[in-house]
């Protein structure tokens, strides 16, 4: 009977992310996503009279001398895209001064995989801590997109720190054709990563999505507190109203926030940054309208 409730609860879950997103989706990311990821290229479809207004370049001048009336080909957007999510699901990510980062991430990666799942396009997913822990391959169809949003938010990782590296070489290896990569992390890990992400933006379309909480920037001043690193175990008692503590803490998470950017700009991927108490929808909204300015 336990299990029996668990389970209804974890679907109903699953349903409000997926009830939640769809309004995301159908009012923002659909017309966004197609327009900003396009397909491999285009492919010849049919021909069709010649109408006040259609390109000259596209006239089929065979068919036209045969008919003697001038004729255009027509063309559609060659799709079958591939969307990865490389989701974090290490220990750091079930911080959180309001809701955990992990089940907002999952929110973000649902919509994501939603609009893929609008235009068609195949949808995997990749859960990593030090290692990579589950890995889907890339299907379509809501079916298996509920099945990720579950994984995503209720599977339990064997291990607890992170390995941004690790998961990026999985990918690398895994297919040569090109593909959409979302990185959905909090990207507090200490490795440097920026040799596997160069080599995964060298062969696929790579965005990264930082999530931050604004406590893990800003202490607040409560006095002396016990803190413990979800990843590592290592405790440390702190005195959160020095001010000059505070400040040098403050400085330290900018500065480090700083490089993560830095890396980010070298290799060419696009980064976005979003606080979990605010709406991700206003940060990934201006992603793809700038992306968007940018490929026109």
């Amino acid at each position: 009977m336990k299990n029996a409730s668990r389970t209804k609860e974890l679907l109903r879950n699953v349903r409000r992310v997926e009830i939640k997103t769809k309004r995301l989706v159908d009012g923002l990311l659909q017309g966004a996503y197609h327009s900003v990821f396009k397909g491999r290229g285009i492919e010849f479809s049919d021909v069709r009279e010649y109408v006040v207004g259609d390109d000259i370049r596209n006239i089929d001048w065979k068919v036209t001398a045969r008919f003697n009336v001038p004729y255009v080909k027509e063309f559609v957007e060659e799709r079958d895209l591939t969307l990865y999510i490389l989701f974090d699901i290490s220990a750091s990510g079930l911080f959180g001064s309001t809701r955990e980062k992990r089940y907002i991430a999952a929110e973000i990666a649902a919509s994501l995989m939603f609009a893929a799942l609008r235009n068609n396009d195949n949808v995997g997913l990749c859960l990593f801590t030090d290692r990579v822990e589950l890995f889907f391959k890339p299907r379509k169809g809501r079916k298996h997109v509920m099945r990720l949003i579950r994984d995503m938010l209720y599977y339990e990782p064997l291990h607890r720190g992170t390995s941004l590296s690790n998961a990026m070489m999985f990918i690398s290896k895994l297919t040569k054709r090109r593909c959409i990569v979302f990185i959905i992390s909090d990207f507090l890990s200490n490795e440097d990563f920026e040799k596997p992400l160069r080599l995964l933006r060298h062969r696929h379309d790579v965005i990264a999505i930082c999530l931050r909480d604004v406590r893990e920037v800003e202490l607040p001043d409560v006095g002396y507190v016990e803190i413990e690193d979800e990843e590592t175990g290592e405790q440390m008692l702190i005195d959160t109203s020095d001010p000059d503590f505070r400040k040098e803490y403050a400085r330290i998470m900018i500065e480090r926030d700083k490089s993560i950017a830095e890396v980010m700009k070298r290799c060419k991927v696009d980064f976005i940054k979003i606080f979990t108490h605010e709406r991700f929808e206003v940060p990934i909204k201006r992603f793809f309208m700038l992306r968007e300015k940018r490929i026109r």
